[in-house]
């Protein structure tokens, strides 16, 4: 059973989380090529919440892919 939420909680503002599917998943978007993802922080900030996660589904982005969702936002 998913839990929906209303909002993203005010501790895990940092990660510039998207709030998506009726308040059932969290996106986070993150340079592959940096040096440091956060994916290792926001886990372990995912891990010690009241209502835990469960399930996480990863994809990577073409850069076409990121130019028309741009375009398409404007």
């Amino acid at each position: 059973m998913q839990r929906k939420i209303d909002a993203i909680p005010a501790d895990l503002a940092a990660y510039n989380l998207e709030l998506s599917d009726g308040g059932c998943e969290l996106t986070y978007n993150y340079d592959t090529k940096g040096e440091r993802t956060g994916i290792t922080s926001l886990l372990s900030d995912l891990r010690g919440r009241r209502h835990p996660y469960l399930g996480l589904d990863t994809t990577q982005s073409s850069l076409e892919d990121i130019f028309v969702n741009l375009v398409r936002a404007s």
